[in-house]
């Protein structure tokens, strides 16, 4: 796949699958193999491991580093059933006892860090760090959820060239961010057999009575106790920095950095500022 060669080229990785209690999961990894302790990137709604390949090898030189498609992403496996927080903590949970890691710096964007956020407040034993990326859970915007599935389903349902990179345009402050590479690898992810059918699974999400039975709260999030870094952004199209400053005040242990010039992927957008700051974070809590 073209997209990884730009950024990964340069450095050695591993790309490959592992059985995560029964659901075949694609991940990538660099770094160390038989460290237990590893970063570990979650990606957002409909996206894939290759959101983070402009973060894999910095983060490669001190830690081991992963990331995944997560359960009914990307080329991981798509079981019939609409996926809600629970079915990813569970899967990400499988995941780590798969690959021999038994604490985690997790990394969540968007959706991710719906999912991380969840997984440190049920398996707090399994996190040292916690980073929360214009994180998605804590707000519930019907106009926002409308227009993430309407983008996302046309992107799939519609799928061409021109719908996938108004997708990923949607997730950037500046379009031309977008490269070609980015968007033929999702436009292949978007037309595989049956994607349409796992993307409304995906997106079960933003429906109202689904999501309310899902969403975070500051009572949960004050069940957090790892040391937590919010990033927000100046353009995110999702949530405001409010909704960051939210995160902040109620998880003891946290403190909120805001990225400009993005939008929903600093890690991609501002790669080397995001990189920095990140492994600036993971030091003081080394």
């Amino acid at each position: 796949m073209a997209l990884l060669w730009p950024e990964l080229a340069a450095g050695s990785f591993r790309l490959g699958y592992t059985d995560a209690s029964g659901v075949r999961t694609r991940y990538i990894e660099a770094g160390d193999p038989e460290s237990d302790e590893a970063v570990v990137f979650i990606h957002g709604t409909g996206g894939h491991l290759e959101a983070f390949t402009r973060n894999l090898l910095p983060h490669a030189e001190q830690y081991r580093t992963i990331a995944l498609d997560m359960i009914g992403h990307g080329f991981t496996d798509k079981p019939d059933h609409d996926y809600e927080i629970s079915h990813y903590v569970r899967h990400l949970l499988d995941f780590c006892d798969a690959v021999g890691i038994r604490r985690t710096h997790l990394h969540g964007e968007s959706l991710g860090g719906w999912i991380v956020a969840q997984f440190a407040i049920d398996h707090p034993d399994r996190v040292a760090t916690l980073t929360l990326n214009t994180a998605g859970g804590l707000n519930t915007d019907p106009k926002v959820m409308k227009r993430v599935y309407d983008v996302t389903m046309k992107a799939v349902a519609e799928a061409s060239p021109e719908t996938v990179r108004a997708r990923l345009e949607w997730l950037m402050n500046d379009p031309a961010r977008v490269t070609d590479d980015l968007v033929e690898l999702r436009y292949r992810i978007y037309t595989q057999p049956g994607f349409k059918q796992s993307m409304e699974h995906i997106l079960c999400l933003q429906h109202m009575d689904i999501r309310m039975r899902n969403v975070l709260t500051e009572e949960t999030l004050s069940a957090i106790s790892a040391p937590t870094l919010v990033i927000w952004t100046d353009h995110d199209p999702t949530a405001p920095l409010t909704t960051g400053q939210r995160f902040v005040d109620a998880i003891s242990d946290s403190r909120l950095v805001v990225m400009t010039d993005c939008a929903h992927w600093p890690q991609w957008e501002k790669a080397d500022e995001f990189n920095s700051l990140h492994l600036e974070f993971l030091a003081q809590h080394a």
